[in-house]
C-alpha cells in the first residue's frame, strides 16, 4: 500500500499499523463511530496488542464471538459499545472472506472506478453512503487508491483541500480543521431539529 502520510495524534506503533495493515485500517473505520477519531482508529492496534498478534480477516471471521468481546470489552474497552462493534468487525471479516477470500485489498483494487469502488465498501455491513464515501476519500487521498472517478464517488469527501473527515488528517492542524467542521455539522443538525 502506498504511504502518503495518514497522520492521526495517536501512538506512533497505531498510526504505523493504519499503514501497514489494510485490515486494521478498515476496522478502525468499522469502529469510527460514537467515539473519537483517536480513540477508533487507535483500537486496532490495541486489538493487536491482545491478540499478540496482526490478525487477518479470516481468523477474525470465525473468531469465537463471545471471546472477541471478551477482547473489545477489556479495558480500556476499545469502543463505547464493545459487544455491539465486535459483532460488526466479526460481520466486516465474514464479508471480506466470503467475497475476497479474506484479502482486504481486493475491495479496492479490483474496482474498476469510483463507483464501483463506493459500492464495494457500501456493502460491507455498517457502511451507509457517508461513511463509504469516507473511506474511499481516506484511500484516495492517503493510500493511492485513485480508480477513475474516485473524488466524484467520495463527493464531498473526496475534494482536494477539504478537512471534512479522517481522510483529511496529516497532522495536529488539520485534525483541528476537521473537528471544527464536524461541530459546525452536528451544530447544524440541530438547529434544523429545533426548526421542525
Amino acid at each position: 500500500m502506498e504511504h502518503m502520510t495518514l497522520s492521526l495524534p495517536i501512538d506512533p506503533q497505531a498510526n504505523k499499523l493504519l499503514q501497514e495493515n489494510p485490515l486494521a485500517l478498515l476496522v478502525g473505520m468499522v469502529l469510527d463511530q460514537q467515539v473519537s477519531m483517536e480513540k477508533a482508529f487507535s483500537s486496532p492496534y490495541e486489538l493487536v496488542r491482545r491478540l499478540g498478534h496482526e490478525p487477518t480477516a479470516a481468523e477474525l471471521a470465525t473468531y469465537d464471538p463471545e471471546a472477541l468481546v471478551e477482547l473489545f470489552s477489556a479495558r480500556p474497552a476499545l469502543h463505547r459499545f464493545p459487544k455491539a462493534m465486535a459483532a460488526r468487525v466479526q460481520d466486516v471479516c465474514l464479508r471480506l472472506v466470503e467475497r475476497y477470500d479474506g484479502d482486504v485489498t481486493r475491495l479496492w483494487s479490483e474496482a474498476k472506478d469510483g463507483r464501483e469502488l463506493l459500492e464495494r465498501i457500501g456493502e460491507l455491513p455498517g457502511f451507509g453512503k457517508q461513511k463509504a464515501q469516507i473511506f474511499a476519500a481516506l484511500l484516495g487521498k492517503r493510500f493511492g487508491v485513485t480508480p477513475p472517478g474516485w473524488r466524484e464517488a467520495a463527493g464531498a469527501y473526496g475534494e482536494p483541500g477539504a478537512y471534512r473527515s479522517v481522510a483529511d488528517v496529516t497532522d495536529e492542524d488539520s485534525l483541528v480543521k476537521v473537528r471544527s467542521y464536524k461541530q459546525q455539522m452536528k451544530a447544524a443538525a440541530k438547529a434544523s431539529e429545533s426548526n421542525l
